[in-house]
């Protein structure tokens, strides 16, 4: 009894953490859906509402890292079965809920008295019924139950054989209950620091603390690399470079800034954020993720002093800089180097005359020109009202100057990753990040 009452008592935690005080019914009816996969393209799964895009773009996006792993380039596309379907979905989830324990695993699912039909994987496939019936959050709640397994493995043979339950209308909301349990409500709490709730109890959508934890098991509010230091809060990061990254336009707005650990990934995959939506951008080129050269990681460090991104730095930042690059940081040297490279003295350390100095050979590890696969899975916000993979070919450009064009945010949210790439997409069709 003393399990079923902590239970009990976990699963109303998560539900305040998730929700807050109340649960809008709008917004928890946009929620509740399953995994499904389109039938225009197999591998991709389709969301119907704003909402659970912190959840749906995620585990697309460990999909993608599997059949990469498996392919090495696009011609999954063909070799999709139903089969295969619930085997990448299945093998998404595990990753991601691998990166949250690494022992014991609690899965949610629903006590069968609260009978969900539909058991089709696409959502065309899922039955009236199903996607019309009234839903009461309360009585969800009321229904939920908790299955132990020792390891991933079970968890696996669990899956495939109720794979039903993850494309059944409540999917997501048991396989999201299954990550923050697994994971532990007191250590999301933690690591999150805040008092808000998880899904924003206004529109809906999931936090950066949420979308964090989706793609690296870790529950932090913020996207740059370790701690940050902002007016005496200790403020966490992540600690460790992700298995895949994320980036955002919030960054070209400047309400953020995304750390290397997320824009250089170990598998050539992105979540991207807009205001309202999350979608995945990828690409079979594995040397995109290449380890940094010499120069690479200067320009990288020089750009963490860099806050505005104007390609110069504070004269008095030269010694962090050098030091950071276990470069010789000595005072005296250091001053040197600064009246050689400041002649003028203007205060300021120009990123070119930097590398001129210390980096004149300049070496890249990523390729000037390369495809990229953007995938949005919002219908309506595809060509035709169907979700498909969209191709662009992508160059980087010599100079570092770049062309910012409001009027086209995937692009502007693109350089903030590479500054100088310009791409053009299949059908000169610009994908929606929205």
């Amino acid at each position: 009894m003393a399990d079923t009452a902590k239970t009990e008592q976990e699963l109303l935690g998560i539900k305040h953490l998730l929700w807050g005080k109340e649960i809008k019914l709008d917004i928890f009816k946009r929620w509740s859906q399953g995994f499904y996969f389109s039938q225009s393209e197999r591998s991709a799964l389709e969301q119907l509402e704003g909402g659970p895009c912190s959840i749906i773009a995620p585990v697309q996006a460990f999909i993608l890292k599997r059949l990469l792993q498996e392919y090495g380039n696009l011609s999954f596309r063909d070799c999709i079965t139903d089969e295969k379907q619930s085997q990448i979905l299945i093998n998404a989830l595990c990753d991601i809920l691998r990166q949250c324990s690494e022992r014991k695993y609690y899965l949610v699912y629903l006590d069968l008295k609260l009978n969900c039909s539909g058991n089709n994987s696409d959502v065309n496939g899922a039955s009236d019924t199903q996607l019309n019936s009234t839903i009461d959050p309360n009585r969800f709640h009321e229904f939920l139950r908790m299955q132990t397994l020792a390891g991933i493995t079970e968890v696996e043979r669990y899956y495939a054989e109720n794979v039903k339950l993850l494309k059944d209308q409540f999917g997501i909301l048991l396989f999201l209950y299954s990550v923050i349990l697994t994971k532990g409500l007191d250590q999301v709490k933690m690591e999150s620091d805040t008092t808000e709730p998880l899904i924003d109890e206004t529109y809906g959508y999931g936090s950066q603390s949420l979308i964090n934890l989706m793609i690296t098991g870790k529950a932090v509010t913020y996207v740059w690399d370790h701690e940050q230091d902002v007016g005496g809060l200790k403020l966490k990061g992540l600690d460790k470079q992700s298995q895949i990254g994320f980036i955002t336009s919030m960054e070209h707005l400047r309400y953020l800034t995304v750390g290397s650990f997320y824009k250089n990934p170990v598998n050539p995959i992105w979540v991207l954020g807009s205001e309202t939506h999350l979608t995945v951008l990828f690409s079979e080129e594995r040397r995109l993720v290449s380890p940094e050269t010499k120069s690479e990681q200067a320009r990288r460090v020089f750009k963490n002093y860099d806050r505005d991104g104007n390609n110069f730095i504070n004269a008095d930042s030269l010694q962090a800089v050098l030091k950071d690059l276990d470069l010789v940081s000595d005072t005296e040297y250091v001053d040197i180097m600064r009246k050689k490279i400041d002649s003028e003295n203007l205060g300021i350390i120009l990123l070119n005359a930097f590398m001129d100095e210390f980096f004149p050979k300049e070496e890249s590890s990523t390729p000037d020109m390369f495809q990229l696969v953007h995938y949005n899975g919002l219908a309506h916000s595809n060509v035709n009202g169907q979700v498909q993979y969209h191709i662009g070919s992508a160059i980087l450009l010599e100079s570092d100057l770049k062309s910012i064009c409001e009027s086209n945010p995937i692009l502007t949210c693109l350089q903030t990753k590479w500054p100088n790439i310009e791409i053009n997409w299949c059908n000169n069709v610009t994908p929606s990040l929205n």
